[in-house]
């Protein structure tokens, strides 16, 4: 019985095996294609985003600039560039679904290089030759390394597949790296709250790190959500999953402080500093979850992740040059400038201004109304009183201070 149970089990066997080889070719080819797909989606989404704000930040402008009336929601730029924005963030949800984590995440970077390039096309200065390549220069050379970098994340970038499906999803949250990665990441967000509300540490790399931090947890619940919503349109229903809808509620709540936090920096910062420090963090915060959660560089040999790395380092240095080169903002001075007039005394003596500003007026002179001159300027009178002299022998003061009222 033994003998002739063998080869029943032997031939029983040999299938199973030979499936496996075929069909491991298929699955290569095919997660490349969602890879590429991917890829593209998130690219074209950057591309729109970009040129959505921009027009919506020329319809401000024009506005602004002209005596038009309307407010900006009634222009059609405006609708226009919300439109194209709407349009833009959905192919970079939907690009989520089809390409790993970490492969999306440094595509971002396509959003900076097409800001810079619509920058230089529509600048309304004209410049020599010269003073144009000595002026963009950096921002050409960060333009060709941001696209080297791109080129060298899609190709060589992690080519891990699964379907998010309920279980999959379930099985990688409860799963001990992520445990452990969740911990590390809520004690370090904690301190730096702490930091930040408690001892006003309101550096770029605090609020940033905060962002970042969010951010991470924005992205692997994005493709978490985008994935269930694909692999329910492919037939497979996952939307009476409750790990969706954890899913959905936490992607909600961590973009909205996400973004008070964001608006919180650009008060304090310039937005080119943002950008370039933003981008970094950001993106090396949100590989690390990615390859935490979705374990993204598994079966990944280590050429492909040390080219994968030299491409986000190279995309790190082409946003660094490209917001390098953006002009800073410049405060304004609330003084009358002495130093450009000759034969007139300097505007600072010793590093203390000549004219004070007073009661933080941005009105050029010293006074914001002639009216208020008694109440600011009229010096306090020292009457002379008579030395009076009392029963027991005790002098009054020789003199004292009457400070005048506006009644007065």
């Amino acid at each position: 019985m033994e003998g002739g149970n063998s080869p029943n089990l032997q031939l029983q066997q040999l299938p199973l095996a030979t499936a496996e080889v075929s069909v491991q070719p298929h699955t290569d080819s095919f997660s490349y294609k969602e890879n590429l797909i991917g890829a593209l989606l998130a690219i074209f989404g950057h591309l729109v985003i970009s040129i959505a704000l921009n027009l919506q930040k020329y319809s401000h402008i024009r506005l602004a600039g002209s005596k038009d009336p309307r407010a900006y929601f009634k222009t059609k730029t405006w609708w226009c560039g919300l439109f194209l924005l709407v349009l833009g963030e959905l192919g970079v949800f939907s690009s989520y679904a089809f390409a790993p984590l970490s492969l999306i995440v440094p595509l971002s970077a396509v959003s900076v290089i097409a800001s810079a390039i619509i920058g230089i096309i529509f600048i309304k200065e004209k410049w020599k030759p010269k003073d144009f390549l000595r002026r963009y220069v950096l921002s050409f050379v960060g333009c060709g390394l941001a696209i080297v970098g791109t080129y060298l994340l899609i190709t060589f970038g992690p080519n891990s597949h699964e379907k998010m499906t309920g279980e999959n999803i379930t099985r990688h949250l409860v799963s001990w790296p992520f445990l452990l990665y969740m911990l590390v990441e809520i004690i370090l967000f904690c301190l730096l709250l702490y930091f930040y509300k408690e001892k006003n540490a309101n550096y770029i790399a605090v609020i940033l790190l905060l962002v970042a931090l969010l951010g991470s947890m924005t992205v692997v619940t994005v493709k978490a959500v985008a994935g269930m919503i694909v692999v329910s349109i492919q037939g497979n229903l996952q939307l009476d999953y409750p790990i969706f809808y954890i899913m959905l509620v936490c992607m909600i709540a961590t973009a909205i402080f996400q973004a008070t936090f964001l608006a919180q920096a650009s008060q304090l910062y310039d937005s080119s500093q943002i950008a370039s420090i933003g981008y970094i963090l950001s993106t090396t915060v949100a590989i690390t979850a990615g390859a935490t959660f979705y374990l993204d560089f598994t079966g990944e040999d280590i050429l492909h992740i040390c080219m994968f790395a030299l491409g986000c380092l190279i995309a790190f240095l082409g946003v660094f040059l490209i917001t390098r080169n953006r002009k800073k903002s410049v405060p304004f001075e609330p003084y009358i400038s002495m130093d450009a007039m000759p034969g007139m005394q300097n505007m600072h003596d010793k590093g203390i201004a000549v004219q004070p500003d007073l009661k933080a007026s941005f009105s050029y002179g010293a006074l914001e109304n002639n009216d208020n001159m008694p109440e600011i300027y009229t010096p306090a009178t020292l009457p002379i009183v008579q030395e009076q002299h009392g029963s027991k022998g005790v002098s009054a003061p020789p003199y004292r201070v009457l400070e005048h009222s506006k009644k007065e």
